[in-house]
C-alpha cells in the first residue's frame, strides 16, 4: 500500500506575510539549478548562557580546523570559515549539476555582556565548533537600594 498524504490547498496562505517581498518572485524566471547555486551555507549556532559564561555551538560540516577564524571583540562574536572542495577531474565525464558549496561562510552576533577574551576557549570536533566565552566581571546588573 502506498503512503497517503492529505493535500491542503490553502496551507501556503497561512504562512503568507504581505510585508515580506523577497518571497513574492522566488523562483520566477529562474532555472532549477540557479536557485541552488546562490544559496551560500549559513553557520547555524546554538547559544546558551549561565551566570559566568556563554557557550556557543556552531555547525561547520566539511570544514577543516585551520580554515576557521573566530573573533571576539567586547560583546561581538564573529565566526568565519572557508569551505574548500578538492578539484576532481575524470576523463570523459562532465559535471551536470554541482550542489556542493565552495566558498566562505560568515556569522556574527552580539551578546548581552562583554566577553573576557583572555579566558575564551574554542574547540572543534566532528564538524562542531564549541566556544566557551566567560563574561567579564563588573558588567552585571546592579540592584539599587531606594533610600
Amino acid at each position: 500500500m502506498s503512503n497517503v498524504t492529505r493535500f491542503t490547498p490553502f496551507s501556503h496562505l497561512a504562512r503568507f506575510d504581505p510585508f515580506r517581498t523577497d518571497d513574492w518572485f522566488k523562483g520566477f524566471w529562474v532555472s532549477p539549478f540557479a536557485s541552488a547555486m546562490d544559496a551560500a551555507p549559513q553557520i547555524k549556532v546554538d547559544v546558551t548562557e549561565n551566570d559566568k559564561s556563554y557557550t556557543v555551538r556552531a555547525e561547520l560540516p566539511g570544514v577543516k580546523k585551520e580554515d576557521i577564524k573566530v573573533n571576539v571583540d567586547g560583546n561581538r562574536v564573529s565566526i568565519s570559515a572557508e569551505v574548500k572542495q578538492e578539484k576532481e577531474e575524470k576523463k570523459g565525464e562532465k559535471v551536470i549539476c554541482r550542489e556542493c558549496y565552495q566558498g566562505s561562510a560568515y556569522r556574527s552576533f552580539t551578546l548581552e555582556n562583554k566577553v573576557d577574551e583572555t579566558k575564551a576557549q574554542a574547540k572543534f570536533d566532528n564538524g562542531v565548533l564549541e566556544l566557551t566565552l566567560p563574561k567579564k566581571g563588573g558588567n552585571g546588573a546592579k540592584q539599587l537600594q531606594v533610600k
